[in-house]
């Protein structure tokens, strides 16, 4: 039956998932390799955060400024903006392309070991294949992602600087003034734990997915489509609970 090769899959991710998480918590895993792949997923993925952060920062301005202006409530654009960047459109946009352009990277990478039979390479050799190039891509995922989603939350509030004081005219000084009235400690600490389950969910989908690809090319190419679909749907719905539990704890 179809829904036994799904109950199987899940059973195999999560054995896989909970491996990973005992070696993380059990080092020794290399240090330098979660650098290096911190570095490249970084710098992999700032420039497109920011392409997409941005504008959306700029869209949210003028259509609050639009609603605003009914009210004589200009002032409180900043203050919008602030808490709907914070909360969800930086974090959610950023992990998308963390999936997009990282966590595709890890599975296409671990993807290629696999059919190339590195991976079983280093198992002959007595290395733990999972310690060695699975735990630093997904620590790696887990400290990349809040850094690019502090890169686009400024990056949003910027954009909505440029369409509020640059091309409408709104005075400078409000705008930075009232930036953090409705803004909590929660908003800023939630959604960079947010940031940091939401890269682990993209690096354990990613790399469960590499290396768990098979049938040559084709096989790899599959793994990448599937990490971008399951992860974004992963962190998606991972999204609504943390949210819910965090409203809750700043209500």
């Amino acid at each position: 039956m179809p829904w036994r090769g799904s109950v199987a899959r899940g059973a195999d991710f999560l054995g896989f998932a909970g491996g990973v998480v005992v070696r993380a918590l059990t080092p020794p895993w290399s240090a330098a390799a979660v650098t290096h792949h911190t570095w490249v997923l970084a710098t992999r993925c700032a420039l497109p955060v920011l392409a997409v952060v941005v504008p959306a920062g700029m869209v949210l301005a003028l259509q609050g400024l639009a609603i605003f202006a009914r009210f004589g409530a200009e002032r409180l654009l900043s203050s919008l903006v602030s808490v709907a960047v914070f909360r969800e459109l930086s974090p959610v946009l950023a992990s998308v392309l963390v999936a997009a352009q990282g966590g595709s990277a890890f599975a296409a990478e671990l993807g290629a070991m696999k059919i190339h039979e590195e991976l079983d390479a280093t198992e002959v050799m007595a290395i733990d294949s999972v310690r060695v190039h699975v735990v630093p891509r997904v620590l790696a995922a887990m400290v990349a992602t809040p850094m690019l989603h502090v890169l686009g939350s400024a990056g949003g509030v910027v954009g909505a600087w440029i369409v509020a004081v640059v091309l409408e005219g709104e005075p400078s000084g409000i705008f930075w003034a009232n930036l953090w009235a409705l803004t909590q400690a929660v908003d800023i600490g939630g959604s960079l734990l947010k940031t940091i389950v939401f890269g682990g969910i993209i690096g354990l989908v990613a790399t469960w997915k590499g290396t768990r690809a098979e049938g040559g090319a084709a096989g790899v190419g599959r793994a990448v489509n599937d990490t971008v679909v399951l992860s974004v749907v992963a962190f998606i719905v991972a999204n609504y609970v943390l949210t819910s539990a965090l409203y809750g704890a700043g209500a």
